[in-house]
């Protein structure tokens, strides 16, 4: 399997969900980052080693592939293995064999291997940098995650996900993100994908100075926004055409009609706490709408 993106698409998001959602669950899923393994190093980290194989092997070394046997083994930035181990890994993926440095047998593994990158290895394979035979054998399920800014739709939901996440880590669970600035983030590119979105939520609840997230807070780049209003789709809701405070009544209303007055279900839908909903409640004089 050959998962394709951008950096911080959610590469290794995705190979996680496919290893807990997969009847190898309860298996091994071990990480190999084929970028940040120095290249002496990639074949005994990956395959292991016998002791007295070579200086410094003091001992015997079991490498990831073995690790991961019955489990998963996710190859991350595939496209950065040097050519001469892209041969060892093709006998891996072809006939579920590994051979230990300083070994004379092999041995069998028992494993999926998952293979994520950034780069073209079309590009790679047609230069030379990457086997063609590997890439066939890696890209029987392919798999091309989106970058953020083709998936619009998807950010008020990454939005909410993240802050609902990072405040109860932080223990900020009373902090409050007024659904009135969920268009600002739409309205940004995100050159740095979910990866940057996620940071720029950590940043929000770990400075945020008050019990509510406000425009002021927002870093500089998410003032001005990077798309017309017109291209998104991420609700009716705009920061041209509508009041900060204007948006958030509007929403808030929506998800009280939505629970037919139930503020406990419309604090969960919003993702605030019951407190927090009943003084925007009275804030915006919501009353009628809200029931205990």
């Amino acid at each position: 399997m050959l998962i394709t993106g951008e950096t911080g698409t959610g590469k290794e998001v995705l190979a996680k969900a496919i290893h807990f959602n997969s009847p190898r669950r309860e298996r091994p899923f071990i990480i190999v980052n084929c970028g940040s393994v120095p290249k002496e190093l990639v074949e005994s980290e990956l395959f292991g080693h016998v002791k007295g194989s070579f200086t410094g092997a003091v001992t015997h070394k079991q490498g990831r592939a073995e690790m991961a046997n019955e489990g998963t083994l996710f190859l991350d930035e595939i496209g950065e293995m040097p050519p001469e181990m892209q041969v060892r890994l093709l006998r891996l993926v072809q006939d579920g064999e590994i051979q230990k440095i300083g070994a004379t047998n092999t041995i069998q593994v028992d494993v999926r291997i998952i293979a994520a990158t950034h780069r073209n290895l079309g590009e790679m394979i047609a230069s030379g940098a990457f086997r063609e035979d590997l890439y066939y054998r890696l890209a029987v399920v392919p798999i091309e995650l989106p970058p953020l800014r083709k998936r619009v739709e998807d950010i008020p939901e990454f939005v909410q996900y993240f802050f609902q996440q990072t405040r109860e880590k932080h223990h900020r669970e009373d902090l409050w993100l007024p659904p009135s600035l969920v268009p600002y983030f739409a309205h940004y590119d995100w050159p740095g994908n979910v990866r940057q979105l996620a940071n720029c939520i950590l940043r929000l609840v770990v400075l945020a100075p008050g019990p509510e997230i406000t425009l002021s807070d927002l870093p500089e780049f998410l003032h001005s926004p990077a798309r017309p209003a017109a291209e998104t789709k991420v609700s009716n809701l705009s920061v041209e055409d509508t009041t900060l405070h204007g948006a958030e009544r509007k929403v808030i209303l929506a998800a009280l009609e939505k629970f037919q007055g139930n503020q406990t279900r419309a604090a969960g839908y919003l993702g605030v706490t019951r407190k927090t909903l009943r003084g925007r409640i009275a804030k915006y004089e919501l009353s009628q709408a809200a029931r205990g």
